[in-house]
């Protein structure tokens, strides 16, 4: 048997472990349970993987990532490690073999849906096989109150049971500290050791713009900033998915749909072109990327508000896999206040409730003056980080000021519209009033007599809406749910009476240096290259695409762009010395070690 290290090297091509990685794997080697949170991206699959390697038996690896894993283990047979999988995908004969794979011992990990542990087929499988280690994958999916709960997650509490003798760990990228609590309660790992790694991720540049004409403001992005890179569009409803991914393509811009309303095939061919296709965008609903392992996703966009702050940082942690440089980028407007705070008071109060404070964290993420990375880490539980210096509100700092006056005014409105006039309006009616506008609406509802009428000419019909949407982020305005009427809070007579002070925040213009500044990351792997090396690197890139493409697989799975660039800076003349470079492993190199040294002589002749 191996032991950790030199499984390490001699599969996966690495000298030296992550932070971290090696304390994991060595207490479940010796037996031990472990609940493990890390960020996407910060090498949490070895922490099982290694186990399943150096452990007598098979790892059991339980995922809900279906569509998944078929990659997952094509991944891994690159590597020459035994894998298979089990789930509803599979016909009978696929099944068998696998079955028979696992009770001969000629596998190292088998992955599982959870769904396939409720049968008791596969009960009496594995229990007839010997199991090096349970793994619990997107172990947040037993959290029930969570974005993503699994109701078949909650069973896995059984593998104890079971299996006592049998080391289990669970692994996530995104918990709260309320939610690491009911991951260990609910897995029955509070006896287990607990691995909690920072969750920053320092090569993602965080930035929250406000939103105008979305479409446009999405199309400069990816223009000026990601040209031909690949990247997760998400918006929050079916229809804008498919007008947006047409947008995209009117535009010359070569995107697909995801969302589930699309039949199955129609959602796994545009998965497996976006893991196999480079500068594909996905434009998805959150139905999309769970589990996605595509290294170069250059950036994540939001035109609609996430739900939460745990699904605004999953979804962006899609991004920059591979540690280059990546953006978070969201278009956040008042219509998004207003629709979010209108669906937090729908269900029952308990449900409101966590609606409310979901949607709390995430609209104060947003409205910060602060660094947006220090207040996501703080709700991670992780305190006292600095600011990071690769956000917006750390590179191009907003003002606060003093907005007691207008939120005096605005709610002033809303108060005179329901006391004299026994009326309810939404946004724009409010506005107009301030505004001074003798528009039909006000003319016909007689509101130019009242005392508020023309009092806001100070501002514009933008920043007003601005400061509606400030006073709905700190819940000084409510939306009325059936209609979408603003009406008042029971924090909004202080502010009228003068006892509490309103700061808002002033939307300061990105100065178009920050453009350039990003356009020049649009290549980052091209970009850190000798220049000697660009050339060497795009045709072992153009080798890969070639060989991926013959090979069905996406073309992470032959070798990372960091692999190569490694191989192209270094330029290698023998198999020995190709086999020194990170993510170069004995399989791979017995693969591919000769068809890459003809690449390089092929380049320098």
């Amino acid at each position: 048997m191996d032991t950790p290290s030199e499984a390490l090297h001699r599969v996966f091509g690495y000298d030296s472990f992550r932070a971290g990685q090696q304390e994991i794997i060595d207490h479940v080697v010796t037996g031990g349970d472990a609940l493990v949170l890390m960020p996407t991206g910060g090498g949490k699959s070895l922490c099982y993987q290694i186990p399943a390697l150096v452990r007598p038996g098979v790892g059991v690896v339980i995922s809900p990532l279906i569509a998944l894993m078929q990659d997952q283990v094509d991944a891994l047979r690159a590597l020459g490690v035994r894998a298979g999988f089990l789930n509803s995908t599979q016909d009978f004969d696929e099944r068998q073999m696998v079955e028979a794979a696992f009770l001969a011992g000629e596998l190292d990990l088998l992955y599982l849906a959870p769904e396939r542990l409720r049968v008791e087929a596969t009960t009496r499988l594995l229990a007839k096989g010997d199991i090096a280690v349970f793994a619990i994958d997107e172990a947040h999916c037993v959290a029930q109150w969570g974005h993503d709960f699994r109701p078949d997650y909650l069973a896995l509490s059984e593998l104890r049971e079971r299996w006592p003798e049998v080391p289990r760990i669970a692994l996530t990228a995104t918990a709260t500290p309320a939610t690491h609590a009911e991951i260990s309660s609910r897995l029955g790992l509070d006896q287990a050791r607990h691995f909690v790694a920072s969750f920053d991720r320092p090569n993602i540049h965080y930035r929250i713009t406000p939103k105008s004409e979305p479409k446009r403001q999405l199309l400069e992005f990816l223009r000026t900033e990601h040209p031909d890179e690949s990247g997760i569009v998400y918006c929050l409803s079916r229809s804008s998915v498919e007008k947006i991914a047409e947008f995209l393509v009117d535009n010359g811009i070569a995107a697909v749909p995801y969302h589930a309303g699309l039949d199955a095939r129609t959602r796994a061919t545009h998965q497996a072109r976006f893991l196999r296709e480079e500068g594909l965008i996905v434009v998805a609903t959150i139905a999309f990327g769970m589990g996605i392992d595509k290294p170069d996703v250059r950036f994540v966009a939001h035109l609609d508000l996430p739900k939460s702050v745990e699904g605004y940082y999953q979804e962006t942690g899609r991004a920059g896999r591979d540690g280059l440089p990546a953006t978070a980028w969201m278009a956040y407007g008042l219509q998004d206040v207003v629709q979010h705070r209108r669906m937090a008071m729908e269900g029952d109060e308990a449900h409101r409730r966590r609606q409310v404070h979901h949607l709390d964290a995430m609209l104060a993420l947003c409205e910060t003056v602060g660094c947006r990375r220090v207040m996501l880490l703080d709700y991670f539980g992780q305190k006292g980080s600095e600011p990071c210096g690769n956000c917006d509100t750390c590179q191009t700092p907003p003002e606060s000021w003093d907005g007691t006056i207008p939120a005096q005014k605005v709610l002033s409105t809303v108060l005179r519209l329901a006391r004299e006039r026994r009326q309810k309006f939404g946004v724009g009616q409010v506005v107009d009033i301030l505004l001074g506008k003798k528009t039909a609406k006000v003319l016909q509802h007689g509101h130019e007599t009242l005392t508020v009428f023309g009092v806001g000419t100070e501002l514009g019909n933008a920043e007003w809406h601005g400061v509606v949407r400030q006073l709905l982020a700190q819940d000084l305005l409510a939306v009325e749910p059936a209609h979408g009427a603003l009406v008042l809070t029971d924090a909004s007579a202080t502010v009228l009476r003068g006892q509490r002070e309103v700061l808002l925040r002033r939307e300061t213009p990105r100065p178009a240096r920050a453009k350039v500044a990003a356009s020049a990351k649009a290549q980052p792997v091209a970009a850190e290259l000798p220049a000697e090396a660009a050339p060497v690197f795009e045709s072992l890139r153009a080798w890969r695409g070639a060989t991926a493409k013959e090979q069905g697989v996406p073309a992470y799975v032959i070798f990372h762009d960091a692999t190569l660039r490694e191989i192209a800076t270094r330029s290698p003349s023998s198999l020995a010395e190709l086999g020194t470079v990170n993510g170069v492993g004995e399989n791979k190199l017995a693969k591919y070690g000769e068809q890459v040294l003809q690449v390089l002589a092929d380049d320098e002749g």
